[in-house]
């Protein structure tokens, strides 16, 4: 069974800005989706409210992978995991790091998330931008998360984003590409945004 929503009734992952357009709309979900929900939620606070590797192992299966799909950063099997989130994932997250949930989808032994996030490039993410130094540019990106579960354990993460739209915006790259800057979340935060801004301006 799939079960889809805007997410007004389920707790956040990260912080989330309750105003945005996307979360309007409430639909429930049964009592197997939101076990996974919250082994989920659970996962994320871990990382970024706690800071406790150990939390975050903790709703994991025995041999989890971890991709961050754009950089090809991440680990698989437990040990590997908990280094990477030791010394890479937790130590390289900004303080100001949020989230804007949009979508959430729920499957039998998945969850998929569409989200914004949004923070200041104050510290240097490995895991995000590898050997980029600290900006202090302030990043909007959108993201798609797909979870998947082995029971009520986290399996697999495998974390999506436009690394074009994270380049633009630290100011690696001009503005002359074919890509979108911080207004790429635009779009889905209010679907009457301008549209097609690229073919107008690179024509």
């Amino acid at each position: 069974m799939l079960a889809e929503t805007r997410p007004a009734d389920s707790r956040p992952s990260w912080p989330v800005d309750p105003s945005s357009e996307g979360n309007q709309t409430v639909q429930r979900f049964n009592a197997e989706q939101q076990t996974l929900i919250d082994v989920w939620e659970s996962h994320t606070a871990a990382e970024f409210e706690h800071k406790d590797p150990d939390a975050a192992m903790a709703t994991m299966t025995d041999d989890p992978t971890l991709v961050h799909v754009p950089v090809g950063t991440g680990a698989t099997g437990a040990a590997a995991v908990r280094r990477f989130y030791t010394e890479v994932f937790i130590p390289q997250s900004p303080p100001d790091f949020e989230l804007d949930l949009l979508t959430r989808c729920v499957a039998q032994d998945r969850v998929i998330d569409e989200f914004i996030v949004r923070f200041t490039h104050t510290v240097q993410m490995d895991w995000f931008a590898p050997g980029i130094a600290p900006t202090g540019r302030r990043l909007v990106v959108p993201h798609v998360a797909v979870i998947g579960f082995e029971g009520d354990r986290i399996s697999t993460e495998h974390i999506y984003w436009d690394q074009a739209t994270v380049l633009i915006q630290l100011g690696l790259v001009g503005r002359d590409l074919p890509a979108l800057g911080a207004n790429q979340a635009d779009r889905l935060l209010d679907r009457h945004a301008p549209a097609n801004e690229l073919i107008d301006r690179l024509q």
